[in-house]
């Protein structure tokens, strides 16, 4: 079994970090699913088989929103920038930059992974905006 979401030996990642590469694969997995199911559903004629497919894509939606929600609890700059952008009126670019200015991003600039786990915190309070 292939493993190539690492781009570094995988022994010599800290476990935290593999976690993340497959949290990582699993997005971009479903992300595809969604855009295969978006493909079948633009063809399809047969109402029940639409409906099925209808159904299936619903679970992907579920499934990138939950991967991306664990990658951004455990990324805090990246949660600062998706904060900016994520469901704000106008232009998408222009949120883009300004969240990442405001976010501090400078060349070169790593964050490390925060598990907010740690911190008592489910993050559920960020669903209202609050305790972030």
């Amino acid at each position: 079994m292939g493993f190539d979401q690492y781009h570094e030996p995988p022994q010599e990642l800290p476990e935290q970090t593999r976690t993340f590469a497959r949290l990582c694969a699993s997005l971009t997995e479903e992300a595809e699913a969604i855009g295969w199911y978006q493909q079948r559903l633009a063809v399809e004629r047969d109402p029940e088989a639409r409906a099925v497919m209808a159904d299936a894509v619903g679970e992907e939606y579920k499934h990138f929103s939950m991967d991306l929600e664990f990658l951004l609890r455990r990324t805090p700059k990246w949660r600062e920038i998706a904060r900016g952008v994520l469901f704000q009126d106008g232009d998408i670019v222009e949120h883009g930059e300004a969240a990442e200015a405001a976010a501090g991003d400078e060349e070169g600039e790593t964050s490390e992974l925060e598990p907010l786990a740690d911190s008592g915190s489910l993050g559920i309070g960020s669903l209202r905006g609050e305790g972030l």
